[in-house]
């Protein structure tokens, strides 16, 4: 009997590692001062408070308006020139506390859409070039846009104040402590300058 690869199980196992990821967005503003937050740390200005903010109107888009269930907040048309790129940098009006909580009721919202659908619910991205799309369509792309922010902000939590997602005191135990990351970044230093001649 042939069972389907498209099941509950994935659904599950989708939504669990979307909501681990989620979390570990929010966890990267957490202990730093506003002005860290917000500041572009990149030449386009990525900051870590914007990727929050620009999660959450894709979120309320996806599993909102994608699958007619708009989020019962106004959020701007996806067609709205306008607003393009708005939503990845917060103005000096929005709180730190307004953009993680709007997240938050986005999340929620989201999370009833996927427990209220089947995995191969339609929906309609009319962004799209495939307008056509199923749950588990969405739920794949939330996650993987979602992870990849959440790499984006490893790199720009760790440029402020060296902080990573990882077990230090496991790392410290084998011997991976302040020196050992000091000494491969050296080592790393060294192998980046002598593969260019250009350096030496």
């Amino acid at each position: 009997m042939l069972v389907p690869v498209i099941d509950d199980f994935a659904k599950q196992y989708l939504h669990d590692d979307l909501k681990e990821v989620r979390q570990t967005m929010l966890r990267k503003l957490g202990g730093l001062p506003e002005y860290a937050i917000r500041r572009p740390l990149t030449s386009t200005g990525t900051n870590l408070l914007g990727l929050v903010k620009h999660l959450a109107l894709a979120e309320a888009r996806y599993f909102g308006e994608v699958f007619d269930r708009p989020f019962p907040e106004p959020v701007p048309r996806w067609d709205d020139l306008g607003q393009r790129g708005a939503d990845f940098w917060a103005t000096e009006h929005e709180t730190r506390e307004e953009i993680t909580s709007r997240y938050q009721r986005v999340c929620e919202h989201s999370d009833a859409t996927i427990a209220a659908l089947a995995i191969d619910s339609p929906g309609y991205v009319p962004w799209w070039p495939r307008p056509d799309v199923l749950l588990f369509t969405v739920l794949v792309h939330m996650l993987t846009e979602t992870s990849r922010h959440a790499g984006h902000a490893d790199i720009l939590r760790e440029q402020l104040d060296g902080a990573v997602e990882m077990d230090l005191a496991a790392m410290a135990r084998r011997g991976r402590d302040e020196a050992f990351w000091q000494s491969r970044w050296a080592e790393i230093e060294r192998a980046a300058k002598a593969a260019d001649p250009a350096t030496a």
